[in-house]
């Protein structure tokens, strides 16, 4: 998934400064690499929370409904080195944390709410933000 992001974010330098309006949402190249991260780091949480035997974290905002001026700045160069950073990383932790668990584990994880190989398929549908975007060249 962050592959997938990553490719359609290199074009996006090109972007012309109009946000693109996908199902009932506005999505700007910034907001897309912001919801990426986000629902990583959300569901991450969420995750170790569980493994833990504690109670997530409910968010308390407004995740993809919420446009902020942030979002509608022109993204750069220094903005895709950035994302390429952050979000190469968080698919690292993602990836460092599923291959320390068993297939058993996987599928009979602790507390309420999805099993983690669902939690981690579900992340994956984060390519859904990048490609309101879509490839710009």
């Amino acid at each position: 998934m962050v592959e997938h992001v990553l490719a359609l974010a290199a074009t996006w330098t090109a972007w012309d400064g109009h946000p693109r309006h996908t199902d009932d949402r506005v999505y700007t190249p910034h907001k897309a690499i912001r919801r990426v991260a986000d629902h990583m780091v959300d569901h991450f949480a969420e995750f170790e929370a569980r493994l833990a035997g504690e109670e997530p974290l409910p968010d308390h905002w407004h995740a993809s409904a919420c446009t902020t001026p942030a979002d509608l700045a022109r993204f750069t160069q220094e903005d895709l080195d950035e994302a390429r950073s952050r979000l190469t990383r968080l698919a690292l932790i993602w990836s460092v944390r599923l291959r320390s668990l068993s297939d058993w584990q996987l599928d009979h994880s602790p507390g309420e709410g999805w099993t983690f190989r669902q939690l981690a398929q579900h992340v994956q549908e984060s390519a859904y933000y990048a490609d309101a975007i879509g490839d710009l060249s």
